[in-house]
């Protein structure tokens, strides 16, 4: 017989931090006010909420590493915003935040969940941020929640 794993539910007594990117803070603003309120709306409270502002979204991961080393937080939320230029640019700052993203929560074990919109201009960052086609900062309030909970539920087996 197999077994399914469910996580714990809601976000009461989550202290959960969430790193945003600066350049393009026009978009990041949106998905941290999204963020916090998707916490908030699965019972994080306010207290537990961490907001750190770094320069762009290459500097994320140095920061998320900082908040998941601390043993402060149980999850994390990076937020940023690149837009494809006309250099290679996007290319390097996109490859190094996500490598850098994901390797932290796997070395330190603990969600850190990726929330940079990589668009190609910025009408298609706004529409993803808080239009009608998602709402990213509120995606990455319920997986970085539901993360917790998974992990939780597993090592409570």
């Amino acid at each position: 017989m197999s077994t399914t794993i469910e996580p714990t539910e809601g976000g009461k007594g989550r202290r959960i931090a969430i790193v945003a990117a600066r350049f393009t803070q026009d978009v990041t603003q949106i998905l941290v006010d999204d963020a916090v309120r998707g916490l908030r709306a699965q019972g994080v409270d306010e207290k537990d909420i961490t907001i750190a502002w770094v320069p762009g979204s290459f500097e994320l991961p140095l920061t998320c590493e900082e908040f998941a080393r601390s043993g402060s937080v149980d999850g994390v939320i990076a937020l940023g915003c690149v837009i494809r230029g006309e250099t290679t640019h996007y290319d390097y700052v996109c490859d190094g935040a996500t490598r850098g993203i994901l390797e932290t929560g796997m070395r330190h074990r603990i969600p850190v969940i990726f929330g940079v919109l990589t668009t190609e201009d910025r009408a298609q960052a706004l529409a993803r941020a808080d239009g009608s086609k998602c709402h990213k900062g509120t995606e990455c309030a319920e997986a970085v929640l539901t993360m917790i909970g998974t992990i939780e539920a597993i090592r409570s087996r």
